[in-house]
């Protein structure tokens, strides 16, 4: 009888020892949902029946009403490690991974913006490996983080997204350092052994009000050509009612057995916010493109695009005007006859959660 009370009391106690080591368990916090869904409505004032005269990324219609994106985004974090899930749908996210679905037959993997794991060493070392949006150029692929609903033509003929490993480096005060190594820009999979050099050196003014953005990307196709591609991005702060972005890029190519080519462009974009109800701002962008890398005929090219951000809680509307120049004549009529001009509008509405 002894011993089996010596046995109760035993277990009893191990049950509250158990149970006191379970109450000190860290709980895993609950991941963070976020999400968007932009539409848009585009019409081209030529109005020609074979062309949108668009010769940018994402709004690729004429005369009807479109669903941009709708994104699901999932972060968590535990510990020193954390994860991201970040899924898009609609002709926008397609448009994003155009190297995969129907390109490649990895159909979900179209749906997949960024997926990526990450995991800090210290406060001022973090290593990331999986998919993610590129560093390079000042747009964003999420249309409610731009204030211009249309894209910039560096945005466009620029890189997307890199997939890869890449460490974050803190150099002290607001100076930071990020290199990587990824796959070609914009290949999720790819059966290449060839892997691409990515970096970004960041700083800012000591109130934070002016940051500097100094991007890299470079390295070589399976099929011979060199890639390298330098880009600036600059933010300001002037008032609280006045800002400024700029953005210049420039990428160089050197096909095997041909002379190396470049296109580079420079882009201002001045932002004003009489309300918080209210915002306008206008993008004005030279693309020059001589050697015809994008686009068969070459020449330079002059965007300008004066958009509204109407603004009511989480809803965003933009209507916008967008003017586009060319060198040479790039655009179509109503009669089908080229012109060096065309001239857009655009009434989009974003909401992020």
């Amino acid at each position: 009888m002894a011993k089996v009370k010596f046995l109760f009391i035993s277990f009893i106690g191990f049950s509250f020892y158990a149970n006191a080591q379970d109450s000190t368990k860290p709980e895993s916090p609950k991941p963070t949902i976020s999400g968007s869904v932009d539409v848009y409505y585009r019409f081209n004032f030529a109005d020609s029946k074979t062309s949108q005269n668009n010769p940018t990324a994402f709004t690729n219609s004429q005369n009807s009403f479109e669903l941009g994106m709708a994104s699901i985004r999932a972060d968590h974090s535990f510990g020193k490690a954390s994860a991201t899930v970040d899924l898009g749908f609609g002709r926008r996210a397609q448009e994003f991974s155009y190297t995969d679905g129907n390109s490649n037959g990895f159909l979900s993997l179209a749906n997949v913006k960024q997926a990526y794991l990450s995991y800090a060493f210290s406060d001022k070392f973090k290593l990331t490996m999986g998919k993610w949006a590129t560093h390079i150029g000042y747009e964003l692929v999420d249309a409610y983080l731009n204030r211009n609903y249309s894209m910039s033509y560096m945005f466009s003929y620029g890189p997307f997204s890199n997939t890869g490993l890449k460490a974050d480096i803190s150099l002290g005060g607001k100076t930071a350092l990020m290199v990587g190594i990824s796959n070609p820009s914009d290949y999720a999979s790819t059966s290449s052994s060839r892997k691409w050099a990515i970096g970004q050196l960041s700083t800012a003014t000591a109130d934070s009000k002016w940051k500097f953005y100094l991007n890299y990307q470079g390295g070589k196709y399976d099929f011979g050509s060199n890639l390298n591609q330098f880009d600036l991005v600059v933010t300001g702060t002037i008032t609280d009612k006045f800002s400024v972005g700029y953005n210049g890029t420039i990428q160089l190519r050197k096909p095997e057995g041909s002379s190396a080519k470049n296109w580079w462009g420079s882009a201002i974009y001045l932002n004003a916010d009489p309300s918080s109800f209210f915002g306008l701002t206008l993008r004005a962008e030279y693309f020059q493109d001589k050697d015809g890398i994008i686009t068969a005929a070459g020449g330079n090219f002059f965007e300008t695009t004066l958009s509204g951000n109407i603004h009511e809680g989480k809803l965003t509307i933009i209507p916008e005007l967008r003017l586009d120049n060319s060198s040479h004549d790039a655009f179509e009529k109503k009669n089908g006859d080229l012109t060096g001009s065309t001239f857009s509008a655009i009434l989009a509405a974003t909401y992020s959660f």
